[in-house]
């Protein structure tokens, strides 16, 4: 069975099983549930950072990120997929685990509880502690030469976070239970490496 037959069955299972929801179900709870879910990562991973202490390195931040993200993705997965990032949600589309026409608000409803996340780690942090955030896993481009590089493993390793969200969560072969721990692991694993 290929690829595009599966996306075809999930698209159809969908449909059938969003025809006795309402418009509310189908089209705002998924947004809220990304919304709520990107607020809960984005705080997490913001206070992380803002609260470690210099000498902890990147693990610390790293798994806190990851944790966050699992949990968001596990809380959500239900409601909207668990997105929690731009990239997902048009990966998820182009391989037919989302509605193209739903796009769009998820990646606003991502935006918007990106920002409240980080307002409320900027809230219950000290000022000093915003000030002086450096924390372990923050690293500085510091020549034009890095650039290139920086870029590159930012795409790289979005590729492989949107690759194991597609094989883990929205291709039915390969689909299971331990996705929202797979997603974590492997923003964990990004962050380290």
């Amino acid at each position: 069975m290929s690829t595009l037959s599966v996306g075809k069955a999930d698209c159809e299972k969908a449909e059938k099983f969003n025809a006795g929801r309402s418009r509310y179900d189908k089209y705002v709870l998924p947004c809220v549930a990304e919304f709520f879910g990107t607020g809960l990562f984005i705080f997490t991973g913001c206070a992380s950072l803002i609260e470690n202490s210099p000498g902890t390195g990147r693990l610390q931040p790293a798994v806190a990120h990851g944790v966050a993200l699992s949990i968001s993705v596990a809380i959500a997965a239900g409601v909207s997929g668990g997105h929690m990032n731009p990239a997902v949600s048009l990966g998820a589309a182009i391989s037919g685990g989302l509605n193209v026409f739903l796009l769009i608000p998820y990646w606003a409803a991502q935006f918007c509880g990106g920002l409240v996340g980080a307002g409320l780690a900027r809230a219950i942090s000290s000022h000093a502690n915003y000030v002086n955030a450096t924390g372990g896993a923050f690293t500085s481009i510091k020549t034009g030469d890095q650039v290139a590089g920086a870029l590159l493993a930012e795409i790289v390793m979005t590729f492989y976070l949107v690759l194991t969200v597609c094989m883990s969560a929205i291709n039915k072969p390969s689909k299971t239970p331990l996705a929202p721990f797979c997603i974590g692991l492997t923003l964990t694993v990004g962050i380290l490496g």
